[in-house]
């Protein structure tokens, strides 16, 4: 038997034999090796099969084959890692915005619930300023036939939260045009000239789908003043603002493409930026009033079960200054709480606990402090209630309360009758006035100070500066303002330096000292005359914790 180059024989005794047959000789010349005669070989049958399955032929493959094998592996993976790194620097220069569209736009995969002016509430300024972007979008043949320019750019500056984006969106809304919608922050990359790179791309592609409305939010990422950076001209942040100035510069008059850019901070943009011919329309979002409060609050109520009682009305008159964020957030709060206290209804006490949630902070159920500490906060509290109530200028006390809340052991909420633009000298004295009413009535009660005016201290000490530095309320220091000057950072001054003297400095100490101490007196003036009342509102406190706006107007008549 053959296997392979080995040779098995079998006589007839019985007995075997096994030799290695070389490869260039046949099984009978093997045979005649190992001592057969030609007569025996004559009469020997010979009959030939095919071998079977052996491991040793399936090893004797594989290693032959595993050679072949390895290098046709790394031969692939080499060719796909190569077009990986074609495919990733492809896609690196291109840009990735969120692209909504009410109408069908060309690569819009998603398609969004749509948005327009009637989503947005609270300001209607700038939905008036907005309406000719809009008109340009629809019918832009109007204005082309006319040899008008139509606006490239407009800028939205406002505080966060005061629903620019959601603005943004509306007007591509109203228009049915595709929303590119793109961060400032994402044209910047470590990699040179990504940027400049996917701001070309961005504006391509809204190119081809114009009419299209192009929103960079946070635009002051890229757009800040130029030269005032250290990478000087080689500054990737500069060659990306450099490449949006040029972009907007090729908009003909046939291009039905606007940008629309958000940012808090105009201040710090380029003047390039805001040339005629870029971003020339500026669009103000401002906190809204108390109508557009109301109006806000209508539109995120709705679909929310309200309890009849609750008064929008009044809800928007105890939120000033509250933006749109924050009256969506003032909702949203409202009916997590009503669903904590398994309640089918949104009511007055869950907007009421929102609203002190957001100002103040959460409530802190599980903090225990002393008894005498209690009487302190107490007292202190009271002391802000009553000289805020003496003040001509002063706001209505709206709410008193122990109970701790945030960082806070306690809180005053004073809350304007009406809505205030401008605010006079004296006005300034009576807030001062009244954060220091707390610290009075800790010396004239208990003889002594502790640290819980350290956050009135804060704000009375940064008020009396803004009088002196920035409102010209000094009678000695007159009508200048005082305020830092940006260093040259190619002189190696990084920061911020005054624009004043050390002995201007020095005068400016005394100016604030004095206000502070003047409205000191009289806080504690007001302590001393009105000492029962304190007292009334300090033990109602001990006793209820919370001392709403009748009871405490019962208090002090």
């Amino acid at each position: 038997m053959l296997l392979c180059d080995r040779a098995e024989y079998t006589k007839f005794d019985g007995t075997s034999l096994g030799s290695r047959k070389e490869s260039n000789i046949s099984a009978v010349e093997s045979l005649q090796i190992l001592g057969a005669s030609p007569e025996a070989l004559k009469t020997l049958p010979i009959k030939v099969e095919s071998p079977g399955f052996s491991f040793g032929n399936l090893f004797s493959l594989l290693l032959t084959l595993a050679p072949l094998l390895f290098v046709g592996f790394i031969f692939f993976r080499f060719l796909r890692q190569m077009q990986s790194g074609s495919d990733i620097l492809g896609r690196i220069g291109r840009s990735a915005p969120r692209v909504l569209s009410g109408a069908a736009a060309k690569d819009d995969k998603v398609k969004m619930p749509v948005v327009t002016f009637e989503d947005v509430a609270g300001a209607e300024q700038a939905k008036m300023e907005l309406l000719e972007v809009v008109e340009f979008l629809k019918e832009s043949e109007k204005f082309v036939n006319l040899g008008a320019r139509i606006p490239k750019g407009v800028l939205m500056a406002g505080v966060s939260g005061t629903g620019k984006t959601l603005m943004a969106k509306a007007v591509a809304g109203e228009a049915g045009a595709p929303f590119f919608s793109i961060s400032g922050s994402e044209f910047v990359e470590m990699f040179v000239g990504v940027g400049a790179s996917r701001v070309r791309d961005l504006f391509k592609r809204a190119r081809e789908q114009s009419p299209a409305v192009i929103f960079v939010d946070e635009i002051d990422a890229v757009g800040r003043r130029r030269g005032i950076g250290l990478g000087g001209g080689n500054d990737e942040r500069e060659q990306t603002l450099n490449q949006i100035l040029v972009e907007m510069d090729g908009f003909g008059t046939d291009t039905n493409v606007i940008v629309i850019a958000a940012t808090n901070r105009p201040d710090v943009l380029d003047p390039a930026l805001l040339r005629p011919g870029r971003f020339d329309r500026k669009v103000i979002l401002d906190r809204p009033d108390v109508t557009a409060r109301e109006a806000i609050l209508r539109v995120h109520s709705r679909g929310k079960p309200l309890d009849p009682t609750v008064s929008l009305t009044d809800l928007a008159k105890l939120t000033p200054g509250f933006v749109g964020a924050d009256l969506e957030n003032l909702v949203n709060e409202a009916a997590i709480l009503a669903a904590r206290r398994d309640l089918s209804l949104i009511g007055p006490p869950e907007f009421q606990d929102a609203m002190e949630r957001i100002v103040a902070g959460p409530e802190r159920k599980g903090q225990i402090i002393s008894a005498h500490e209690r009487e302190m906060v107490a007292y202190h509290e009271s002391g802000h209630a009553v000289v805020m109530h003496n003040m001509e200028n002063g706001d209505p006390i709206h709410k008193v309360s122990i109970i701790s809340r945030g960082m806070a052991l306690g809180y005053t909420m004073p809350l304007p009758a009406s809505e205030k633009y401008l605010r006079s000298k004296e006005a300034f004295e009576d807030e001062i006035a009244g954060l220091l009413g707390g610290r009075a009535a800790e010396e004239i009660i208990f003889k002594q100070l502790t640290t819980g005016a350290a956050n009135d201290l804060e704000r009375a000490t940064e008020l009396a500066r803004s009088m002196i530095t920035r409102y010209g309320f000094s009678e000695t220091l007159g009508l200048r303002t005082f305020g830092q000057v940006q260093g040259n950072p190619y002189l190696g001054n990084l920061g911020e330096t005054p624009n004043y003297s050390e002995a201007m400095s020095q005068c400016i100490d005394q100016e604030i000292s004095q206000i502070l101490s003047t409205a000191y007196q009289r806080a504690k003036n007001i302590i001393i005359h009105q000492k029962d009342k304190l007292e009334k509102l300090a033990k109602a406190l001990l006793d209820i914790e919370t001392v709403e706006r009748p009871q405490f107007e019962g208090l002090m008549a």
